[in-house]
């Protein structure tokens, strides 16, 4: 966990704050030491990779799936070796467990792992009638009724779920070896919280991460109760860091961050009822952060094109792409279906995945490690 003495904690006064982190610019690079030519260095190293990658991975419950998807299309390509990797709730998870796999039992023992994972949480598993009842009853009942709208309105979780019953810490434990994760992970994993008392991000590390660390990546606060790190009460991280980018900066040697983006940007529909200005108030929210950064990498990016910033090395240039379900599946799921746990709409969401990865690697493949194929203007004006 970043603590005030940690260089990737995002909270310092503005007066020991870099104005942003190693000066990032997305231009295009010169081939560096980890091009295709070059070492591929640590991280998760396939025997067919040829160039390096650090992961950045969006939460989104549910919609995790359509995450799990890329990753196994891009494990099964294997070009790609994932040096880092940094995600906030369900992309989180989808990192713990591939690296996890990964280490077990290399690429194939990643995308096991994955799908074990996945089909432990779909409500087609064998959960108990109470786990059912959190995660079928609280996320889904009570937001489709007058009832149910009304009860969330005078009740918290702390009421509807009094045990804190959460089948996400069962089916971590099931899958993930925490102990030898932080001994011998092979890549590096940030995973993001938010700080109830601060209202501050938390970035947790692969050397301390604990399966509380995950529940508190993961917490959405309507439905599970605080977790406590160090007796501190912890939200889910895709409030302030969906996914944090910034840990990539310092943490990882690879020029190229691959977004992979699950809540949408835009929706050319104006919501009308209740739930759908909630669930659409949720993914602009989801992504504030997101945009942020990108925003300010776009930024420096442009004082250095005017001659404002000169070039050094000071300045760590980053080149940006990203895999996100827009034109398909996501954009047709409304946002309250981050909550929907069963397994064929995992499976749906899986496939989807799978194809925007295999499409994005056919497009743009050529492009990592030379020059960034996000364009960030048209994503953030």
């Amino acid at each position: 966990m970043t603590d005030s003495a940690s260089p990737h904690k995002p909270d310092r006064s503005a007066g020991d704050r870099e104005p942003f982190p190693q000066a990032i610019t997305s231009r295009q690079a010169a081939p560096g030491p980890h091009a295709a030519s070059g070492p591929l260095g640590r991280g998760l190293v396939g025997p067919r990779a040829e160039k390096p990658i650090a992961l950045a991975l969006q939460g989104g419950g549910a919609h995790g799936a359509f995450t799990w998807g890329v990753l196994d299309a891009l494990i099964e390509d294997g070009r790609l070796a994932f040096e880092a990797m940094t995600g906030a709730s369900a992309g989180a998870m989808n990192a713990v467990v591939m690296v996890d796999g990964w280490l077990r039992g290399g690429p194939d023992g990643a995308r096991e792992r994955l799908e074990t994972f996945w089909r432990e949480i779909s409500l087609d598993a064998d959960l108990s009638q109470a786990q059912r009842s959190v995660v079928d009853g609280v996320m889904s009942f009570w937001k489709k009724t007058p009832v149910g709208a009304f009860w969330n309105a005078v009740a918290s979780p702390y009421m509807t779920n009094p045990l804190n019953i959460n089948p996400l810490k069962r089916a971590l434990a099931d899958t993930v070896d925490f102990e030898a994760l932080r001994r011998d992970g092979p890549a590096d994993l940030f995973i993001s919280a938010t700080n109830v008392w601060t209202g501050k991000m938390a970035v947790f590390e692969r050397p301390d991460l604990t399966i509380d660390h995950l529940m508190a990546s993961a917490c959405l606060p309507t439905v599970f109760q605080a977790v406590e790190i160090d007796g501190v009460p912890h939200w889910d991280g895709g409030y302030l860091g969906n996914p944090p980018l910034y840990p990539l900066y310092h943490g990882a040697r690879s020029r190229d961050i691959l977004v992979v983006q699950i809540n949408p940007v835009e929706r050319r529909e104006t919501p009308r009822s209740p739930a759908e200005i909630r669930d659409r108030l949720n993914e602009i929210t989801f992504n504030a952060n997101l945009l942020r950064e990108l925003r300010a990498i776009d930024f420096v990016d442009d004082l250095i094109a005017d001659g404002v910033l000169g070039r050094s090395n000071a300045y760590k240039q980053v080149l940006l792409h990203r895999i996100d379900g827009s034109g398909g599946a996501l954009d047709d799921a409304s946002a309250s279906s981050r909550l929907r746990a069963q397994w064929p709409f995992f499976l749906e969401l899986r496939d989807a995945g799978r194809a925007a990865a295999k499409a994005w690697l056919d497009q743009h493949y050529d492009a990592i490690g030379r020059e960034s194929s996000l364009d960030l203007k048209a994503m953030y004006t």
